[in-house]
């Protein structure tokens, strides 16, 4: 099936003023798991152009908090946003701990990915390593009953990334394809609770 990269859900995003089309697989993640609430901290990894935190900030309310790590600029702004411009691997944890006084994150949510060049086994294994320092961050600042939402392609070391986030934050383990993932793209989501 051909790339169609102004389809409904591109459409959509554009009349409902979200930078991109990838607020409807947070949307229904959270419609179906209940991930976000009101006057939550939230860490939004990969967040650029923004939609994820756009909609986060919806969420959470003017109470709650955002804070949003990429290498790409954010196209949005809000007085309880709060964004980083830099590396997800050189970001340190305490730093973000800082960001919001020394408390813990209700959720951390990772839509990265990285560049793709058209290599499967190689896109793959890059995004495991994304998906990694996701987990290592949300180990490290998700509070106890803390949401972890991340975004992997699959692959053969997907069942062993699976078998980590299992280790290392506690079971039940969900997988989640959105039905607004194209459907050429092999991109799944994982959900787990810190225990």
């Amino acid at each position: 099936m051909p790339y169609k990269p102004r389809d409904h859900y591109f459409k959509k995003a554009k009349q409902e003023k979200y930078p991109a089309r990838s607020v409807y697989k947070l949307q229904e993640a959270d419609r179906k798991y209940r991930l976000l609430k009101r006057g939550q901290k939230i860490l939004d990894l990969g967040a650029a152009p923004g939609s994820w935190s756009k909609y986060a900030l919806e969420r959470v309310g003017p109470k709650g908090m955002v804070v949003a790590v990429d290498l790409s600029p954010l196209k949005i702004t809000a007085p309880n946003l709060i964004f980083l411009q830099e590396d997800v691997f050189s970001v340190e944890p305490e730093k973000l701990r800082e960001l919001i006084q020394g408390e813990a994150f209700d959720a951390v949510l990772s839509d990265m990915a990285p560049k793709t060049t058209g290599d499967r086994s190689g896109d793959h294994f890059r995004s495991v390593n994304l998906a990694q320092r996701a987990l290592s961050l949300a180990e490290e600042l998700l509070k106890p009953g803390g949401v972890f939402f991340v975004k992997v392609f699959e692959g053969e070391a997907f069942p062993k990334f699976v078998e980590e986030v299992k280790k290392r934050l506690g079971g039940p383990i969900k997988r989640f394809r959105p039905k607004s993932t194209r459907a050429e793209s092999r991109e799944i989501f994982v959900l787990a609770h810190k225990k």
